[in-house]
């Protein structure tokens, strides 16, 4: 591999990353927010089958055969031990390593933004959201907040939550996405999935802030599951010129119920031919001794530095990406 020396960001957006990593750090000051650190690597990784770990051999002395350690995706099960220790609201600013990931808006290792508000709920902390990234724009931007089946009526006219597979599949032809008439994908997530990236997102956010919430109860990852018919996934995404900046919850408490998706995701990995990854057990026992009610939220760094920026490429706004690391 042929790599240069020199960094791929300019001296100005290593100063404007400068300025709004200073911008963060005094939003939370001001809004009585504690800075924590948790550790980068792990013996527990994420057991989300759409997240791949990168991982590390372990040599430990009073070990001979080794252990492997897991470089985190998020700080999230981490920080929600330090919610169950009674720390109160916390933040942190990390690098995260997620594998498989490269392209105009990815890097393998990546600057994630993380916080969570005591006693906050999704709507609540999307405004915790639109506050702080308000504060770091030079300019006021509208602030939009729709739900995910609003969305989906107003730009592919069906609602999400009843569409079949068949017809979320028509709707995909309907509206010609590059797919052939014999495409197939494994369940009506995939297909929302799709659908929501290629014929929704490029059109969110471009006057402003466009956050989209309660998600479909199969898409509620770590977030609480609203009773009602049909039951919704209290979730939220944060878009800005047709870019995902951020993936909030209202949270999950219920240590019985985490443990049953961290399984859930362990049979879906076995059944997609994924390696097992170690669920987090210091996370269910945080849980179980209980974790306050709150809500949480990642925001990408990078990439709220590219929409700040104008920038076209990840690549743009980091000293060394993964070609000259």
């Amino acid at each position: 591999m042929t790599a240069s020396w020199q960094p791929s960001a300019s001296a100005r957006m290593l100063r404007a990353r400068a300025k709004l990593l200073a911008g963060i750090r005094d939003y939370f000051a001001q809004t009585g927010v504690l800075e924590v650190e948790t550790p980068v690597c792990s013996f527990f990784g994420t057991t989300d089958p759409a997240i791949a770990s990168l991982s590390t051999p372990y040599q430990d002395r009073s070990q001979p055969t080794g252990e492997r350690l897991y470089l985190h995706t998020s700080p999230e099960f981490a920080m929600k031990r330090l919610l169950a220790s009674g720390l109160g609201s916390i933040y942190q600013i990390c690098k995260v390593f997620r594998d498989n990931e490269s392209g105009r808006l990815h890097n393998p290792e990546f600057s994630l933004l993380e916080w969570y508000r005591v006693g906050y709920d999704h709507h609540q902390l999307m405004s915790d959201v639109a506050a702080l990234v308000l504060s770091l724009l030079d300019q006021s931007r509208e602030v939009e907040k729709l739900s995910y089946a609003e969305v989906f009526g107003r730009y592919l006219s069906l609602d999400p939550h009843s569409a079949t597979p068949g017809q979320l599949r028509e709707c995909a032809l309907d509206h010609q996405l590059p797919i052939t008439a014999d495409f197939q994908l494994p369940d009506r997530d995939a297909w929302l999935d799709l659908l929501m990236s290629h014929s929704i997102e490029p059109e969110l956010g471009k006057d402003g802030l466009c956050f989209i919430y309660d998600y479909p109860a199969s898409q509620s990852s770590l977030a609480q599951i609203r009773a009602g018919d049909p039951p919704i996934a209290e979730r939220f995404e944060l878009y800005m010129d047709g870019i995902e900046l951020a993936n909030g919850f209202h949270e999950l408490t219920d240590a019985a119920e985490q443990e049953q998706r961290f399984h859930k995701d362990l049979e879906k990995r076995r059944e997609n031919g994924l390696p097992a990854i170690p669920m987090d057990y210091n996370l269910i026992a945080a849980l179980r001794q209980g974790m306050p009610a709150c809500a949480g939220v990642a925001l990408g760094i990078d990439r709220l530095l590219m929409r700040l920026t104008g920038a076209r490429h990840i690549n743009e706004v980091l000293a060394f990406p993964i070609d000259r690391a």
